[in-house]
């Protein structure tokens, strides 16, 4: 079959569909990724086939729009949005019954809408229409912030999966949002998000269906014990870590004579914003108080962010997958993205997590704690370095953080690979896959 994966130009997002796309491709599947232009090297990379459309979506427009609320003539302006803390007012990670009014949940669709409808793009989502209804793909596997993806298996008759990368934040807050209409007079059932899907939809003869939402069905990469409850179809399946081409340096193989602590903040911070999100300095200072061996992967500007000064127990490496280095660590540091806290599971090491408080970080960390595998700071935005060096310490000297995290490691082993899925994606399909409409643009 043909199968159509999509996301918006992001290389986290990416890397956490390369292993699934491999799995099909190997089984003989014709598989390609569409993106935005700036996403089409990362993909080639990958050594599978990339499918540019649409204009650039040039991240580093957001990180000049977010650097501008560190601005103090900005921040004066009566007229400013602080950039900075919007997401913490209507946070869609959100699980609390008392906050999760119909007010609220509506506001947090409204704000959001906005961001999503930057990656649903409309030359992007045209591009992606018409490649669709010429390839003819059986199946496209989407992004959950890549709502072109749907949109073009609805306009082609393809089936179509959402591909989760963390916790199902926009389905929670869909099924909130639902049922608080279903409470309101018709006249008041106001509905953002089917409004400007809707009229997407529109434009090629197609009404607007929860469908479109959700998906045909789900594939999760988050553990059982972790995840929020999914609507519909959930297929799970183990995340397997992929963190791009890369050569292993020796000294990643010699055995480490103190523990080893890995800190990370990923990529995404430094190429969406511009910036952490999480104090790197600090970070690496108080975990380097202790006796242990600090591995930190950081690029450039991070390193700059450090001073001239490092201690002597710190090792700095511009990059070295982490499916490697973890393995031999007795713990990571890091901000909570995906990839980090997926990895970390993957091999078993307990976590302490800064939360940089983007989409699901705050409530992962918090469902990691509650599991024994880890530990969170009380405040990301007030992070000290009593508090993490008390929180590494406990970390590394109490035995349960280990044992847990192995139980959490033996979860995921124990779901299906990415390759043991294809036969129930084949099925799947074949289910929902129907001809493609006719009559409409």
């Amino acid at each position: 079959m043909r199968v159509l994966f999509t996301t918006f130009a992001a290389r986290s997002h990416l890397y956490a569909q390369v292993p699934l796309a491999w799995a099909l491709r190997s089984a003989g599947h014709d598989v390609r990724i569409a993106s935005q232009p700036d996403l089409a090297d990362d993909i080639t990379r990958t050594g599978l086939t990339a499918v540019p459309l649409g204009e650039p979506l040039n991240q580093a427009e957001d990180a000049a729009v977010d650097e501008r609320a560190l601005d103090p003539e900005y921040a004066a302006n009566p007229h400013a949005v602080d950039m900075s803390t919007w997401t913490e007012i209507l946070d869609i990670a959100e699980t609390s019954a008392d906050r999760l009014t119909p007010d609220y949940v509506q506001g947090v669709f409204a704000a959001w809408g906005p961001l999503i409808l930057r990656y649903l793009s409309w030359e992007m989502t045209d591009e992606l229409v018409r490649y669709a209804r010429a390839w003819r793909p059986d199946l496209v596997v989407w992004d959950p912030l890549t709502y072109a993806g749907p949109i073009a298996a609805l306009a082609s008759g393809a089936a179509h999966a959402r591909m989760l990368f963390a916790l199902d934040l926009i389905g929670g807050m869909r099924r909130h949002h639902l049922a608080a209409l279903r409470e309101r007079p018709a006249a008041l059932r106001d509905d953002p998000m089917s409004e400007w899907m809707g009229w997407t939809l529109a434009e090629y003869g197609l009404p607007f269906d929860e469908e479109a939402v959700t998906g045909h069905w789900t594939i999760d990469p988050v553990p059982d014990s972790l995840a929020l409850p999914v609507d519909g179809v959930r297929v799970p399946v183990r995340f397997v870590p992929y963190n791009g081409p890369s050569v292993l340096p020796a000294w990643v193989h010699r055995p480490p004579k103190r523990p080893r602590v890995c800190v990370t903040l990923g990529v995404s911070d430094q190429e969406v914003f511009g910036r952490d999100r999480v104090p790197v300095a600090e970070i690496i200072s108080a975990a380097a108080e202790l006796d242990v061996e600090v591995v930190a992967t950081l690029n450039a500007a991070q390193v700059a962010s450090l001073g001239n000064r490092l201690p002597g127990n710190v090792r700095v490496v511009d990059f070295v997958p982490l499916d490697a280095l973890l393995p031999s660590c007795a713990a990571v540091i890091s901000h909570g993205g995906s990839g980090s806290f997926h990895t970390a599971l993957a091999h078993g090491v307990p976590q302490i997590i800064v939360p940089n408080r983007l989409w699901d970080t705050v409530l992962k960390a918090q469902r990691l704690e509650e599991a024994g595998a880890g530990l969170r700071v009380s405040d990301a935005n007030r992070v000290s370095a009593v508090e993490l060096r008390t929180l590494l310490a406990r970390v590394l000297d109490e035995p349960s953080f280990a044992e847990r995290a192995a139980r959490l490691r033996g979860e995921m082993l124990a779901t299906p690979a990415p390759g043991d899925i294809v036969p129930t994606l084949e099925r799947l399909t074949a289910l929902h896959r129907r001809p493609r409409p006719v009559g409409v643009r």
